[in-house]
């Protein structure tokens, strides 16, 4: 019974029988081939942005280091949440591509910045004159690392503010099906109609083996971002594979179907947190509960098999609760959702 992560649980079946079917016969390579085609043209269809720029990468620590590399120079200043996958996660991956860019972290509730917030980062970094470089981009994270979920009004504040001091935004949307499924929105209410300049659209934690799309909604934005992608390794010769899984998940609104599956288990278990006497740390908004559980329930699940993060660099006091980290995916049974769910409300398993 697996909590860690979406990224442990497996690919949708329709994903694996379009890479299948896409495996039979020739086609040209490096992305010159009708299904990179179908799924470009699908994903501005989705986000209904007819003049949009798409890529295709393998992971997201990818996606997101090379569109801030692609907007922030290398003297840049680059805006994002202190907690924000790109500053905690991706080994300093943005850093190198920019070749130097600065990440300038700004605190937030929730993994969440505020406008004011925001401007007011901004504007010191303004004043930092040639020493403390150039602001460049603003970066934030949908759904963010704690499970919330901006809605597409907060995304326009930041945008407004980003905007205003000539900044572009980028979304990294590892969870952005999760997100958007949270709103009840559509992907361009989200995005572009937002304000948002750059998405990466995330495949992998929601279906795909591998696969996490690059989308610049004005064009010029991605003037040579091919040369890049290629420079980093991540133009795959077999371009059809990764294109195949993101068509596989757009069909029909799969992608959206499958986040509200992981959405609704998790909205389970933080019911079941406050049931049996715990606490939510944040607001569960996604597929991802953040929770100080009671000692015994944190030992009985341990027990039990039963495998996620702790939260947070506290050290556990002994009987103190427990933060944790509950990630659902999917195709998560609800056999183990509901193991957990009576373990959380204080029962054994």
């Amino acid at each position: 019974m697996n909590f860690a992560s979406d990224n442990s649980w497996g690919a949708h079946p329709a994903v694996l029988a379009a890479l299948a079917q896409v495996n039979d016969g020739a086609v040209m390579a490096y992305g010159a081939d009708p299904v990179t085609a179908r799924a470009e043209a699908m994903l501005r269809e989705v986000l209904e942005a007819p003049r949009a720029v798409v890529r295709f990468v393998a992971t997201g620590t990818a996606a997101n280091a090379l569109v801030c590399a692609q907007l922030a120079p290398s003297f840049g200043r680059i805006y994002c949440h202190e907690d924000a996958h790109i500053e905690t996660s991706e080994c300093g991956a943005p850093e190198f591509h920019a070749h130097g860019a600065k990440l300038v972290t700004v605190a937030g509730e929730g993994g969440k910045i505020a406008p004011d917030a925001l401007a007011r980062a901004v504007a010191a970094g303004a004043r930092a004159g040639l020493n403390g470089g150039r602001n460049a981009l603003v970066s934030i994270t949908n759904a963010t690392e704690w499970g919330r979920v901006y809605h597409p009004r907060e995304v326009a504040a930041l945008a407004q503010v980003a905007h205003d001091a000539g900044l572009p935004l980028h979304m990294d949307g590892a969870r952005f099906a999760n997100a958007v499924a949270f709103a009840g929105c559509s992907a361009a209410e989200m995005t572009w109609r937002a304000g948002v300049d750059a998405l990466c659209f995330g495949g992998t934690k929601n279906g795909a083996v591998a696969a996490e799309a690059v989308i610049f909604f004005d064009p010029a934005l991605a003037e040579d971002f091919d040369y890049r992608r290629k420079q980093a390794g991540q133009v795959w010769s077999k371009s059809r594979f990764l294109a195949a899984q993101m068509l596989a998940l757009l069909t029909g609104g799969l992608w959206l179907d499958l986040a509200k599956q992981a959405n609704a288990k998790a909205a389970r278990l933080a019911e079941a947190v406050l049931e049996g006497g715990g606490t939510l740390l944040a607001p569960t908004e996604s597929n991802a509960v953040f929770a100080a559980i009671p000692a015994l329930t944190h030992e009985r699940a341990q027990a039990a098999g039963i495998l996620y993060h702790l939260w947070g660099d506290t050290p556990l006091t002994e009987g103190a609760p427990v933060p944790v980290r509950l990630v659902c995916s999917w195709d998560m049974p609800d056999r183990d959702v509901a193991v957990l769910e009576m373990l959380l409300r204080g029962g054994c398993a």
